[in-house]
């Protein structure tokens, strides 16, 4: 098996895409916050300490996105069409969900899994005054096109 980010040395690299074709691709990824119920209600009824957690997870999750290659040493910059970022609260935490998308070389799994880890940190610390027992899970790639490998959709019970 060759290593990609490797050159012949074992010395880190970042993948030459120079010769690859532009394509349209798109990410999807999904996580979860589980929280106490009344860090939920605490949530709707607008009553969390720092302000509304939902919308500064949101935009903080965007520029996550936006910013990935700085935070993933081997990622590319990526010239990103769109990041909607949908929070839905659940009877035990609050369900994220990042789709990310761009005309590129490479693909942008990367940029919408930052994102929801972003958003899930920043759920976190927007509600841990009133809940410290939060857990950050299930952050996974949901799907992806675009690109010369196959289209990937994550099965229902994976």
């Amino acid at each position: 098996m060759t290593l990609t980010h490797t050159d012949e040395e074992g010395r880190s690299r970042m993948v030459d895409v120079s010769g690859k074709p532009v394509t349209h691709r798109i990410a999807t990824a999904s996580g979860m916050v589980r929280c106490a119920p009344e860090t939920i209600e605490a949530i709707r009824q607008h009553t969390t300490p720092k302000g509304d957690p939902l919308e500064v997870a949101r935009i903080a999750a965007v520029m996550a996105a936006k910013r990935t290659d700085e935070i993933i040493p081997l990622c590319h910059s990526l010239p990103l069409n769109k990041v909607d970022i949908q929070l839905e609260l659940k009877e035990d935490g609050i369900f994220i969900n990042a789709t990310a998308v761009t005309d590129a070389k490479t693909g942008v799994e990367m940029e919408a899994l930052t994102a929801v880890s972003v958003a899930a940190l920043t759920l976190y610390d927007m509600c841990k005054a009133i809940d410290k027992k939060m857990v950050i899970t299930d952050i996974k790639l949901v799907s992806k096109t675009g690109g010369t490998s196959k289209d990937y959709k994550v099965m229902s019970d994976e």
